[in-house]
């Protein structure tokens, strides 16, 4: 007897639905899993055969085929281990059930227990948009999954409770759907404000407005001068998530296995902060299950780069195509996987290897070839895609001690969030969300210059050696600190203000 369960397997952030067909005949006892498997799929039989026994049911003593059709897609991961243990059951007439309408995933353990599985949330959605409607899965999903509406999740411990509740003799309800409410989520999230930052009055002003049109931004400076915290700070000024956002970070973050179960949702930005060895692969993503990387699970929130000549150049180039693109593509022997990547880029960095360069306090004693060497490790077009470079001056005693109280994160993220609900208002019709995105036909619908702007623009094009691109993004940063101020034009005073945050 032949019988049909269905699956899903991942490719990227991609399901595909996995027909499991088992067949059991009589001849030698054996156990063939064919399909284009990998190792972890292959070892699922070990795994179905304790499962069975131990759940009260027996292994038929045959030859058991299973097939992994479309047999031309590369099937990985345990999360076969379900469907399989029930294509077998029902292919020996243990269990007599029609699932054809239903989507088994889960991971099965020696004693039947059902352990969860990466990319729940990416699979349902993807199930959903192919008509899939009921699902079974492993209840410490149950969170994750609770999330999607229009579809009819029994969440499950083992494969014992699938048996009984297929087979209608203990029916188990469906899992109860949860409402997305930011407020209480993102209360006490975050342990930085900018409330603690002391001085930096010029830094925190380009923090302001980086995050308000989602540009990118480098902090230079001595070390120890509040850079780092000062970055920690921009999570706790961007936008609350809105539900579209949660679900699309939930997705990459549920496929790279760094979901909290108990959240089930991602409901803060992320901010990743990637160790300065991390190599091009850890950046980017991929290995060989390709796995989205740091630049994919900082998407809707920051990538924090500290102190970036000491990253190696090729892990500081793999950001070129992202910065522009807001994807990335990663391009393996096994196929090429796109993940979104639309994050802010945050990097600090020291003035020069022993940090004192243009102190007016301390002496530096790098020579002009050591400086010039430090600085060319960051290569000129990835400087060219920063849009607002800064320097963090050095703060003195007085600012630490002053008693009075800085404007706190909140009173920030308020007036993010009004210039963001401006940028919002105007491309609705364009598909884009923040001034950053702007591409050249919206610059010339939304960033018209007056004569004066042009002339400041063209001074500073020719003295600073600036390139096209450096002028694009001066102008959406002008664009962004209009919004900031309530104009509904660009002023010379904006593009001034914009061209100053070109510190290199």
């Amino acid at each position: 007897m032949i019988a049909k369960v269905y699956g899903f397997t991942l490719i990227g952030l991609e399901g595909v639905p996995i027909e499991i067909e088992v067949d059991s005949n009589k001849g030698l006892p054996g156990f063939d899993i064919v399909g284009l498997a990998d190792t972890a799929v292959k070892e699922s039989k070990e795994r179905v055969r304790s499962a069975i026994k131990n759940s009260g049911m027996s292994v038929p003593i045959r030859h058991i085929t299973v097939n992994l059709a479309p047999a031309g897609i590369k099937k990985e991961g345990p999360a076969l281990d379900l469907p399989i243990a029930l294509g077998v059951l029902i292919s020996s007439g243990q269990l007599i059930v029609e699932v054809n309408d239903t989507i088994f995933v889960g991971e099965l353990s020696l004693d039947g227990s059902v352990r969860s599985v990466n990319g729940i949330l990416p699979i349902l959605i993807c199930a959903l948009g192919q008509g899939y409607k009921k699902f079974v899965i492993p209840k410490a999903n149950e969170n994750e999954a609770s999330f999607v509406s229009g579809i009819e999740v029994v969440a499950v411990e083992n494969l014992k409770q699938v048996i009984d509740h297929l087979s209608g003799l203990t029916p188990i309800a469906p899992i109860e759907k949860h409402e997305f409410k930011t407020e209480e989520a993102v209360k006490n999230k975050y342990d930085s404000d900018l409330a603690f930052v002391k001085g930096q009055s010029v830094a925190k002003r380009a923090l302001e407005v980086a995050v308000s049109g989602g540009h990118n931004l480098l902090f230079v400076g001595a070390p120890g001068t509040g850079k780092t915290m000062l970055a920690k700070c921009i999570p706790t000024i961007m936008p609350d998530m809105t539900f579209e956002e949660a679900l699309e970070t939930t997705k990459i973050h549920s496929v790279a296995g760094t979901l909290r179960q108990s959240e089930g949702l991602v409901y803060t930005r992320p901010f990743r902060s990637p160790h300065h060895t991390a190599t091009t692969v850890a950046l980017a993503g991929g290995g060989t299950h390709v796995k989205p990387g740091e630049i994919s699970l900082a998407h809707n929130g920051v990538l924090f780069l500290d102190e970036m000549p000491e990253y190696s150049r090729s892990s500081l180039e793999v950001l070129r195509q992202p910065l522009e693109d807001r994807q990335i593509t990663v391009s393996r022997a096994a196929g090429t996987t796109t993940f979104p990547a639309d994050f802010i880029l945050c990097g600090s960095m020291n003035p020069c290897p022993c940090g004192n360069y243009g102190s007016a306090e301390k002496e530096c004693s790098c020579t002009p070839s050591q400086i010039a060497k430090y600085k060319a490790k960051i290569s000129g077009p990835l400087l060219d895609r920063i849009d607002i470079q800064v320097q963090v001056d050095e703060v003195k005693y007085a600012e630490l001690t002053v008693e009075e109280q800085s404007e706190t994160s909140e009173q920030v993220r308020q007036r993010v969030n009004r210039t963001r609900l401006i940028q919002k208002e105007r491309f609705k019709k364009d598909n884009i969300l923040t001034n950053s995105n702007m591409g050249a036909k919206h610059m010339a619908k939304y960033c018209k210059l007056t004569k004066e702007c042009e002339e400041i623009l063209k001074n500073a094009y020719e003295t600073l050696h600036l390139s096209p691109r450096a002028r694009s993004r001066i102008i959406k940063v002008a664009r962004t600190i209009a919004d900031m101020a309530l104009y509904d034009d660009i002023r010379p005073e904006h593009i001034l203000e914009a061209i100053s945050y070109r510190h290199n």
